[in-house]
């Protein structure tokens, strides 16, 4: 497996972000090691709220949340996904799957051995994330989903038609405005820069290339399979599980992702659901004052 990693360089200077970088190794199928970055601030002895980022950002999107976490006595972990931010970045399209992205990011989580999480995950942060939780269920206390949803085949809709479309007839997305046209708030030029850091050029790309494709969408996807055991789990799950989804997000609330999670999942009912009017898919640009009101009081109760 042939790797790349962004020079440090890259992220010197970002606005917002000055967090000490943490880093673990983990083991790809094939033997090589690699190497997942996540920041770690706040009390070690609180409990952890581990925040998930999706495509094609990084834990840049949760630059505020945080710090205001933090300053609130909570324990926060931002994991960046392999191939996204600070973590290594194999090169090939076909090293990453699903089942890959969850293994990696369970084998993190046995080695940092967190226990009381209360996971926070949006867009692929919560394919990816409510995998692991399905496989490490023990190490969670509570979930809120913003923003995703968990596909098991049931087709294309047009605008992830016009998606896949994009991001398979290039080959470089342009991180940055592809950020800045899914929040309500205007990104500066700084912000949508930060965004595009991880990315010196389309060779560090791979995994942002390939998300798309990993979407369960389609009956025959390889992860249709994980999804239907994930569903199943989660129809067991009573544990608090909350949805907190943005008024403008096309691609999980207008859809209705979030009125599956609180149908479906025994952990939801009678939980204070909301939805943040004005918000956008990356509700962590638009809104990351209530979203930081929501975790905190959710943790607190």
């Amino acid at each position: 497996m042939d790797v790349l990693r962004t020079p440090d360089e890259r992220f010197a200077d970002l606005p917002d972000w000055d967090y000490e970088p943490h880093y673990r190794t983990v083991t790809a199928a094939d033997g090589t090691k690699l190497r997942l970055h996540f920041v770690d601030e706040g009390p070690r002895d609180a409990a952890p709220i581990l925040l998930l980022h999706g495509n094609p950002s990084w834990s840049y999107l949760y630059r505020h949340m945080i710090r205001a976490l933090a300053d609130r006595g909570h324990r926060v972990l931002a994991l960046h996904l392999m191939g996204m931010g600070r973590s290594d970045k194999p090169t090939a399209r076909g090293d990453y799957t699903l089942a890959a992205h969850v293994d990696w990011v369970g084998q993190w989580l046995e080695g940092e051995d967190l226990h009381g999480i209360t996971l926070f995950c949006q867009d692929w942060g919560g394919i990816i994330g409510l995998n692991v939780l399905r496989l490490h269920a023990d190490r969670f206390d509570r979930v809120l989903a913003s923003n995703t949803g968990i596909p098991v085949g049931e087709g294309v809709n047009r605008f992830m038609q016009q998606w896949l479309e994009f991001s398979q007839g290039v080959d470089e997305l342009p991180v940055g405005s592809l950020l800045a046209g899914g929040t309500t708030r205007p990104l500066t030029e700084a912000e949508q820069a930060a965004y595009d850091a991880p990315f010196p050029d389309g060779t560090y790309q791979a995994s942002a290339l390939q998300f798309p494709l990993l979407i369960p969408l389609q009956p025959d996807n390889p992860g249709v399979p994980m999804c239907v055991e994930t569903w199943s789990f989660l129809e067991t799950w009573t544990k608090p599980f909350l949805t907190v989804f943005g008024s403008e997000d096309a691609i999980s609330y207008k859809p209705g992702a979030h009125r599956k999670f609180q149908r479906l999942v025994p952990g939801a009912v009678g939980k204070p659901h909301e939805v943040i009017d004005g918000a956008n898919h990356f509700i962590q640009e638009d809104a990351p004052d209530a979203l930081v009101e929501i975790l905190d009081r959710f943790v607190s109760s």
